[in-house]
């Protein structure tokens, strides 16, 4: 599977970051789970579920529980109970029809980071590690296809009631990330267009 389509291509090519976003997926995409992975999706207390119904309309949602209630089981193996909800299943159920999802894991406050996580996501109504989760009515196993670390520049200091320096203002030249003068990445950047 292939992380870009033509819709994605065709943007890339118009602002000119065809050549960043393939280093990026070079130098940071795996399929399996590494050590900095499991332990900062061990310390998440929530995150976002993005599904899709057969047809292809999405459905975003929220999920929380206490630090360690979405873990790493294997290298290639992430798993989060499913605990009493409004009883649309909308998740869930899409799930049943359409296992790919996509979950963005985030540390918001003074060091943000974030991880995207797309995969193939099963229901599981009897595994065995339902019994680690207390409240867990149903397990849901993730295979992951596609891992990587995006960008945190504009995740807001919630706690501190600041928002990201990085965020556009009118009185003041964009803020550039100190990653794009990276010589990993700098010979591929674009210039900024606004």
């Amino acid at each position: 599977m292939t992380m870009f389509h033509q819709g994605n291509r065709d943007l890339q090519q118009q602002f000119g970051s065809t050549a960043l976003a393939d280093r990026l997926v070079e130098r940071l995409r795996r399929s399996e789970f590494n050590e900095e992975d499991r332990a900062f999706i061990h310390s998440v207390e929530f995150f976002f579920l993005a599904t899709a119904a057969p047809d292809g309309h999405p459905d975003c949602s929220f999920k929380g529980g206490p630090p360690g209630f979405v873990r790493i089981v294997r290298p290639d193996l992430l798993v989060w109970p499913d605990y009493d909800g409004n009883g649309m299943f909308k998740s869930l159920g899409n799930i049943g029809l359409n296992p790919f999802v996509g979950l963005l894991l985030i540390r918001i406050g003074e060091a943000p980071k974030r991880l995207r996580v797309n995969g193939r996501a099963e229901v599981v109504l009897d595994d065995p590690l339902m019994r680690e989760f207390v409240g867990a009515q149903a397990l849901v196993r993730v295979t992951p296809i596609d891992i990587f670390p995006n960008c945190p520049r504009y995740i807001p200091d919630l706690a501190a009631g600041k928002p990201s320096p990085y965020v556009p203002c009118a009185d003041r030249p964009p803020l550039e990330p100190g990653w794009k003068s990276n010589p990993a990445w700098n010979e591929v950047v674009p210039p900024r267009r606004a």
